[in-house]
């Protein structure tokens, strides 16, 4: 009896561990000397002029080709203004320099949800941080280097999504001898996939030739949260290589190892909590990647494509994508194969991504509310798993039968344990109690605790989503910690349904566990306390109902 009772509580204490860890870091995101405003929305704003000099490049941060001669890149000093760019899903300033992305906000997605004026903004740049997406040609005849960035010209200063158009063309123009060129961002509709190409007039007698690249430019700093205390998921860069469909390395790992690969096609990403940043190149070419550290204490996540030659007179064009916003998996997977792999459940997520699609589609097609959605979850899980979790039940239900005989039995022979131990087993064989049928069926579940775990963290759908009353964000801790105290209250109710342990030390520690597991998901999201909460309630009824039924001696 007393080892079946250590296993029960070895495996709760397990499953309890494990979500402590992977909920690791208590972070309420603070930047100590500034406050949040200061660092989101002070230096680069709609319309605002930004100095030459924020975009030098003199810290060997542009790709460079073995054969690469010197580029003209019409570097003329002075100040410039940003190109601000609407449309229904992004606000976003390019700057003429380089023609590179300095900022996005993603309109769909608040900072807070107590703001909903503010755009969550996802890349931007600043004084006091950087995080940004470059692109440009290098080689013989391109335009970027270590020596400098192109200045573009461009129509005008501000462009606007209307209503009914579907796309949206920002075209920036750069003549350069024996070729004009034009740096054309295309906007769609709904769509977080920018297409971004350089279309060139080679006017010259000679073949032009250069690569494209593309990279996500960004400082180690995190990224600030408006969920409080939680977890502290993963954020650095990620590609896809020859060997491994999704590798990702921190912020230190690129540091300690820069990483180099060619793969055909690839795309390489900035990965945070529910966003990410990502540049797709072609996919019928072989690319190269790269994630290092510059020397100015930034990181460069990036690719190089194939060099493109265009024959004297003609007209030629290099492309890529670059993709800033929501962790979609179905939007992801229809863009690359494995970038949905960004949307991270861990080693588990053989079983998180199913139960993702089951989420979804009751969220989608029956309920239309993801609290609604995640208590119908549970439902399925619970008689998905129905088998298992009745058989533990009865176990128990049968152990609190006979726990009278068994409290009998210890005190016949407490000073005799190898007796105790044989009248024991006797009563386990005449009763037909299995002694680890409350056990087995707990621990076979653990893994899909701790995949749904991860799936409910991981979703960005439940980020600022309602689902009654007071639970305006199931993405963040219940504010008035109502959920977490019913969450330990229907755990105290489900113990009294199960026979009690006989050891003085195990009755007490057992005792405390509702409390220690009301601390605990004082600060978890409103998803996943609202889970646990459900997964009580079905597991009370079914407990009540099989222990009925074995008082009356049907089992």
């Amino acid at each position: 009896m007393d080892w079946q009772r250590y296993t029960l509580l070895g495996g709760i204490l397990a499953v309890l561990l494990a979500l402590i860890f992977q909920w690791n870091a208590f972070q309420e995101q603070h930047t100590p000397e500034l406050d949040r405003e200061t660092i989101v929305h002070n230096d680069i704003q709609s319309g605002n002029q930004i100095p030459a000099q924020t975009s030098e490049n003199g810290n060997g941060d542009v790709p460079q080709l073995e054969s690469q001669a010197p580029a003209e890149t019409g570097t003329e000093g002075g100040q410039r203004t940003l190109i601000n760019v609407t449309t229904d899903v992004f606000d976003l300033l390019i700057d003429p320099r380089g023609g590179d992305i300095v900022k996005v906000a993603l309109r769909q997605f608040q900072e807070k949800l107590d703001t909903p004026d503010q755009p969550l903004i996802l890349l931007n740049q600043t004084r006091y941080h950087t995080y940004i997406a470059q692109s440009g040609l290098i080689g013989n005849n391109g335009t970027d280097s270590a020596a400098g960035r192109p200045l573009f010209k461009v129509e005008k200063t501000n462009y606007a999504m209307v209503e009914g158009q579907d796309q949206l063309i920002v075209d920036l123009t750069l003549q350069q001898e024996g070729a004009n060129i034009t740096k054309r961002y295309t906007f769609k509709r709904g769509d977080y996939l920018v297409q971004v190409a350089y279309l060139v007039d080679n006017t010259s007698s000679k073949p032009w030739s250069a690569a494209m690249f593309g990279q996500i430019k960004r400082d180690a700093s995190e990224p600030v949260t408006d969920t409080g205390f939680g977890m502290s998921p993963f954020l650095g860069a990620a590609l896809h290589t020859n060997e491994e469909n999704y590798f990702k390395q921190d912020f230190e790992e690129i540091a300690e190892k820069p990483t180099r690969t060619t793969v055909e096609g690839g795309w390489v990403a900035m990965v945070q909590h529910y966003f990410l940043s990502a540049w797709i190149p072609p996919q019928d070419e072989r690319n190269t990647f790269e994630l290092r550290e510059l020397s100015n204490g930034l990181f460069r996540m990036g690719f190089t494509a194939q060099p493109v030659q265009i024959p004297a007179a003609t007209q030629g064009e290099l492309s890529a994508s670059f993709y800033a916003g929501p962790k979609d998996v179905y939007r992801l997977e229809e863009i690359s194969p494995y970038l949905d792999l960004t949307v991270d459940y861990g080693w588990l997520w053989w079983i998180a991504k199913p139960l993702f699609r089951v989420l979804h589609f009751i969220q989608e097609h029956i309920v239309s509310n993801w609290g609604w959605a995640i208590i119908l979850l549970t439902v399925f899980i619970k008689t998905l798993l129905l088998p298992l979790s009745a058989a533990g039940t009865k176990s128990m239900a049968r152990m609190r039968k006979f726990a009278p005989q068994m409290k009998k039995l210890q005190e016949q022979y407490k000073d005799n344990r190898q007796k105790l131990a044989e009248e024991t087993m006797k009563l386990y064989r005449r009763e037909k109690i299995n002694p680890m049928g409350g056990c087995l069926p707990i621990l076979l579940q653990m893994p899909v605790f701790i995949a749904l775990y991860w799936m409910l963290t991981e979703t960005v759908e439940l980020r600022h989503a309602p689902w009654i009353f007071w639970i305006h964000d199931l993405s963040a801790k219940d504010p008035y910690f109502i959920l977490p105290v019913l969450m330990g209250a229907s755990m105290w109710f489900m113990q009294k349904l199960n026979p009690a342990p006989t050891d003085p030390t195990q009755a007490r520690i057992m005792q405390l566990m509702p409390v220690m597991m009301t601390v605990f998901f004082l600060w978890f999201p409103a998803g996943l306390v609202l889970y646990w909460i459900a997964n009580n309630l079905i597991t009370i009824g079914q407990t009540w109902y099989i222990n009925k039924q074995v008082d009356a001696g049907k089992y």
